[in-house]
């Protein structure tokens, strides 16, 4: 006879399935809720539904094999830091062949990394990644509305007009206007120059499409920041850091994950204004 899934579990003490989960870091909550709708998950022997709550005692499935909670009962999630190099892919499938960051990322078991966002074959800075779906998904999403903020060098130089457009109007592209919430001239030699800008959305090649909307193409793209954490000044590129448990903690209050208050942490709290030149990692 088949269980049921625990007493807690049935309670409003259990965690729903898909987010139990993605916590657990065996996938984000889009994969996971596909899974789920798909049948191929269980719990105690019965095909999952969305929003049913699982415990440790509940045996969870999919396609046969089993998953353990254990990781998302342990409480902290891992994040990771990486300056991404021009030339690499957020993909862990290429049928190029082209270098992926996830071939340089630790190796985990009974987990995955998660990419937190992405950025194009062309464009370097910093790039998140987390064992923790749900904190994925959460920081994702359009609502959440999280900061991404860049070095953008152009080839040319806006015009006050564009300016104002870009920080007032905005620019109309195929897949809808785009604004930035800051743009700040961060000077130049000759016919390039640099910008510091930061918009809340993640739009595929949204930055460069944007400018040359305007004509004036992008010749390098650096992200810097990603809402409260920046790219650390002294992290070369190709190199990673891993947060430290009150880095991770002020994170996950940050995304409205409700842990206890964090202690002092080097993590940014606050958004920051773009600088007024060029990073040194370039």
């Amino acid at each position: 006879m088949n269980r049921q899934p625990s007493g807690e579990a049935q309670s409003d003490q259990g965690e729903r399935l898909q987010k139990a989960l993605a916590q657990a870091g065996l996938g984000s909550r889009r994969q996971v809720e596909q899974w789920i709708v798909d049948g191929r998950v269980t719990v105690n022997g019965q095909v999952a539904t969305l929003g049913v709550r699982v415990s440790g005692g509940d045996i969870v499935r999919l396609d046969n094999r089993t998953l353990s909670l254990a990781a998302a009962e342990k409480g902290l999630p891992r994040i990771l830091l990486y300056h991404k190099q021009e030339g690499e892919i957020v993909s862990r499938n290429d049928p190029e062949m082209r270098p992926t960051v996830f071939d340089r990322l630790p190796k985990l078991r009974n987990m995955k990394w998660t990419a937190i966002g992405r950025l194009d074959f062309n464009t370097s800075g910093l790039l998140i990644f987390t064992t923790s779906g749900e904190l994925a998904h959460r920081l994702m999403h359009p609502r959440f509305e999280a900061e991404r903020e860049y070095a953008v060098r152009l080839q040319g130089s806006l015009d006050a007009a564009q300016m104002k457009q870009l920080l007032k109007d905005g620019v109309m592209l195929d897949d809808g206007p785009v604004k930035f919430s800051g743009l700040e001239d961060a000077g130049g030699q000759g016919h390039n120059h640099w910008y510091h800008i930061v918009l809340k959305e993640g739009r595929n090649r949204v930055v460069r499409r944007t400018f040359e909307a305007l004509g004036l193409p992008v010749s390098r793209l650096m992200r810097v920041r990603f809402g409260m954490i920046s790219l650390p000044p002294r992290l070369k590129r190709g190199a990673m850091a891993e947060m430290e448990p009150d880095d991770v903690t002020a994170v996950l209050n940050w995304a409205g994950m409700n842990l206890a208050p964090p202690k002092a942490t080097g993590v940014r709290s606050t958004p920051r204004r773009p600088r007024a030149g060029p990073t040194k990692n370039r």
